[in-house]
């Protein structure tokens, strides 16, 4: 099980709060739920695309949990309307003894139902980013609060750069890649590739596949999708509707209703269908640094 080791009981000498990632065993892993991880390029919209997918899954009837993996706990705000305190911040509060916290200290019921937790993250430039996921899963665990969960959804920040940020995929059956239609974004994308295929060795882990998000066209996404064997799930427009559903904190099944908007909230249904329904596994080998430079890159 993962473990937290606050800064007095380790020699790693990290700094105040510094706690350390410890691979989780397999009686510590979520079983009996769909679980899903979210990567993606850092402020490709995998919040936003988390949120508006665990409303489309809980009005498909399921019931849902949505975990943020981000130090700004930003992730469920459109479902529960303001910033929730995350795990570390309530450990922190009663001085890292779990036994001593309720399920209502870290765990808030949003829109239609989804329920909501923010892992949150060490203090800056300290221990390791993925510690405190195995830490969450734990207390899920011990107050028996995925007994009854259909779908688990982790929302993960940013690339993938140690194995900390890449502990959500030893409890996931199927990773998504948000990206967009550009080269930034897929060079991201073919990191988190290569964390999946690392993953997958040791794991029940596989790539679901690829929801292009923020982008008018899919070309370049699906031109990097074909020479690596992969699929598109969904593709989400840049639209000024789904933007302002942020600023509003809703999700999008919240806005005033037009004709795009409900054209977007179909597509998130469809999708939530599709995954929940199983998708095949992918395996995407990754291609090195040099080589997609010269796949997407210009002359």
């Amino acid at each position: 099980m993962t473990e937290l080791i606050p800064q007095n009981r380790t020699t790693a000498g990290d700094g105040e709060g510094s706690v350390q990632f410890r691979p989780e065993r397999p009686e510590g892993l979520i079983t009996g739920a769909r679980v899903f991880a979210v990567y993606g390029k850092g402020g490709i919209g995998k919040s936003t695309t988390s949120s508006n997918l665990s409303v489309a899954f809980s009005k498909l009837g399921k019931r849902v949990l949505q975990i943020g993996c981000d130090p700004k706990h930003d992730s469920t705000f459109t479902l529960t309307k303001r910033l929730q305190p995350t795990v570390i911040d309530v450990l922190e509060s009663v001085q890292f003894h779990p036994e001593e916290l309720r399920p209502e200290d870290f765990v808030v019921e949003g829109y239609n139902g989804v329920m909501c937790v923010e892992a949150g993250g060490p203090p800056a430039g300290t221990g390791c980013g993925g510690y405190v996921v195995g830490q969450t899963v734990k207390l899920l665990k011990e107050h028996h609060l995925l007994d009854d969960t259909d779908v688990v959804i982790f929302d993960v920040l940013g690339d993938v750069v140690c194995g900390g940020f890449a502990a959500p995929l030893q409890h996931a059956q199927r990773a998504l890649i948000v990206t967009a239609n550009d080269f930034d974004s897929i060079f991201a994308m073919n990191r988190i590739i290569a964390a999946i295929e690392a993953k997958a060795k040791n794991y029940a882990v596989r790539l679901g596949g690829v929801i292009c998000n923020r982008s008018a066209k899919t070309d370049q996404v699906d031109r990097f999708n074909d020479k690596l064997g992969l699929n598109r799930l969904a593709h989400f427009p840049d639209l000024d509707v789904i933007r302002r559903s942020r600023l509003k904190k809703a999700t999008l099944f919240e806005m005033e209703s037009t004709p795009e908007l409900e054209a977007v909230k179909t597509e998130y249904l469809q999708l939530a269908q599709r995954l929940y329904d199983g998708t095949p596994p992918l395996v995407g080998k990754a291609m090195k640094d040099r080589e997609i430079f010269d796949f997407l890159g210009y002359e």
